[in-house]
């Protein structure tokens, strides 16, 4: 699996990274869904550079000019709900997408142990097209590999982008585990540590809490 941890040269990226971690800002729902927002739009172009490109010629009001434009077939998926601001900062840039949502959870069966339950799925067909996975933290990397697992039974998929906004190492080196060589992880910033409980640190707490408000 290859890496992209696009923080690793300064971009006004930084400044959404800073203000997502901040707890003062985050006290903003709607600033922290619009910083995922971009932050997906920014990873979005950088991902774009990856796909396949193909020449068609376009009529101007003063001729006519050929330009090079995306002709893979991509299907979009998000991990709901956190993936949600996420999802929109992808469409943004590839308005044509397909699109595809899943649940996945932590159901804790103990304070510090958990299982990833996954209760929702709508789909369309994933044979020969590329799917991109929007999950905003990538803590431990089970709800990824859990969404693979279900995600590979509706077609044979040419190649995966992973978009995260922080990642753990230890997520990271999990997921390229169980992920194909042809996985992209495509990633704002990533740190070092997990607690006890899974999150990362200092990460930014629970992204779909901040984003929608708490849940019981």
């Amino acid at each position: 699996m290859d890496v992209y941890n696009i923080s690793t040269n300064n971009s006004i990226l930084n400044n959404f990274i800073k203000e997502i971690r901040d707890v003062k800002t985050q006290k903003d729902a709607m600033r922290f869904r619009r910083n995922i927002e971009r932050i997906g739009e920014i990873l979005s172009y950088e991902m774009s550079k990856k796909l396949n490109y193909s020449t068609s010629e376009t009529i101007t009001p003063l001729g006519k000019k050929r330009i090079n434009t995306v002709n893979n077939k991509l299907v979009l998926c998000s991990v709901l709900r956190a993936g949600l601001p996420l999802h929109q900062g992808v469409l943004n840039y590839f308005d044509k997408i397909e699109n595809a949502f899943i649940s996945a959870y932590r159901h804790h069966v103990s304070e510090d142990e958990f299982e990833i339950k996954v209760e929702y799925l709508a789909t369309p067909n994933l044979d020969n097209k590329i799917l991109i996975l929007a999950d905003p933290m990538l803590a431990t990397g089970n709800s990824l590999v859990a969404v693979y697992d279900i995600l590979k039974k509706y077609g044979n998929i040419n190649q995966i982008h992973i978009i995260s906004v922080i990642a753990a190492q230890e997520g990271i080196d999990f997921v390229s585990k169980y992920f194909p060589e042809n996985t992209n992880l495509w990633v704002a910033t990533i740190d070092k540590e997990l607690n006890s409980k899974g999150y990362i640190i200092p990460g930014l707490g629970d992204a779909g809490d901040l984003a929608f408000g708490p849940k019981l």
